[in-house]
């Protein structure tokens, strides 16, 4: 394995300094401190080459058709959501327009393309709000609920509020008659986070074909059920590279509070890791999302300076997932909140894709690229 100074990384792929770094907090070009001055990176050089091959156009068409699937063109037609010039928005409607003033339980019917707004569900979960609660009561229903294949929308719709009912119980254990913002306000006893937690709910909504959502349309595409279809995408989003992102921006802003942002941002970049903090490649010019959230309420401290140095130093705008952990850390929610306003939101999201793929009638089975040894067959088999 070959590596590359600075110098000859930004050589081959024509750049300035601030798009290197930004490549490298997104895990798209993997960085080592350099042995010989641990103040300097290295760069490994077959990221380097495909990233400059990508940006001078000598793609093949089979190159082509593998980076659709990594944060390339659309590979499914959708009419649910969609990222243009910068803005996010739900069949047509802006989402940061949208959360002024809308709850979780209009976006998910508006999502759904469902001619009455959704009540909150019945049902509250005994116990205080927890992922693993949300993943025992999708595993019991997914034994139980019927396959999705065959059945008309609006049978699969009053099933979708079921699914998110359950998923409310498990996640938000506050009153069950109340909005699903103010049940999690109530079970966190955090009354003046409602607001916050509303526009967050709307703005996590959907998000395009995200790796969960994905997950979740190629389980309903087998035609699965509904709660099937969430469950692949709860398990989908619990990666470090998905909603579990916040804890890596928790681990920045505490490294920041100890050494300083400055250094913690130059020490986390130069051993090659990923800075969850910033950067979104569908939002250039920022993350429309955490500018939505994050204009509702005062940074702490930390993640003041984290943002402030940061930027300047990687030349990208915080991201959504700072914004939740950010929230988190103002209104002193529990340690689980991002996670679990991530999953009770996007879950709105992953039924109105899981519907929508029933709708269609395709399966989602990709081809793959075969890259290991030459097959072997036996002579007069």
């Amino acid at each position: 394995m070959s590596w590359l100074t600075a110098e000859e990384a930004l050589r081959a792929l024509k750049t300035k300094p601030q798009t290197l770094y930004a490549n490298v907090s997104r895990g798209r070009i993997r960085a080592k401190p350099d042995p010989a001055d641990p103040r300097r990176s290295l760069y490994q050089t077959a990221d380097v080459q495909r990233l400059a091959e990508r940006h001078a156009g000598r793609r093949k068409a089979e190159t082509v058709a593998a980076e659709a699937i990594r944060w390339g063109d659309p590979v499914l037609s959708s009419a649910i959501s969609t990222i243009t010039g910068g803005r996010l928005s739900y069949r047509g409607r802006d989402a940061a327009d949208l959360a002024e003033e809308a709850t979780l339980e209009q976006t998910a019917a508006l999502l759904w393309n469902s001619v009455e707004t959704l009540c909150s569900g019945s049902g509250s979960g005994k116990h205080p709000p927890s992922l693993q609660a949300a993943f025992l009561a999708l595993a019991r229903r997914v034994t139980s609920d019927l396959p999705s294949l065959g059945r008309s929308q609006v049978a699969l719709r009053r099933e979708a509020h079921g699914v998110l009912s359950s998923l409310a119980a498990a996640l938000a254990a506050g009153p069950s008659d109340e909005l699903l913002h103010l049940r999690l306000a109530a079970s966190w006893e955090r009354p003046d986070a409602a607001d916050c937690l509303r526009r967050a709910l709307v703005l996590l909504a959907d998000h395009e074909l995200n790796a969960s959502t994905f997950a979740a349309r190629v389980t309903a595409s087998a035609g699965a059920s509904l709660s099937a279809a969430v469950l692949s995408g709860l398990a989908t989003l619990t990666g470090p590279l998905h909603g579990a992102a916040w804890q890596g921006v928790e681990a920045l802003t505490e490294a920041a509070s100890a050494l300083g942002a400055e250094q913690a941002i130059r020490r986390t970049l130069a051993q090659g890791n990923h800075l969850a903090a910033f950067g979104h490649p569908l939002y250039p010019d920022g993350d429309i999302r955490a500018q939505a959230l994050l204009s509702q309420f005062s940074l702490p401290s930390p993640f003041a300076e984290v943002r402030a140095v940061g930027e300047d130093m990687v030349g990208e705008k915080v991201n959504v997932d700072f914004a939740l952990a950010a929230m988190a850390a103002a209104f002193d929610l529990p340690k689980e909140a991002p996670i679990i306003v991530f999953s009770l939101s996007r879950c709105t999201g992953w039924l109105a894709h899981a519907m929508e793929q029933i709708e269609s009638g395709e399966l989602i089975r990709p081809r793959a690229r075969y890259a290991g040894p030459a097959p072997i067959s036996k002579t007069g088999a």
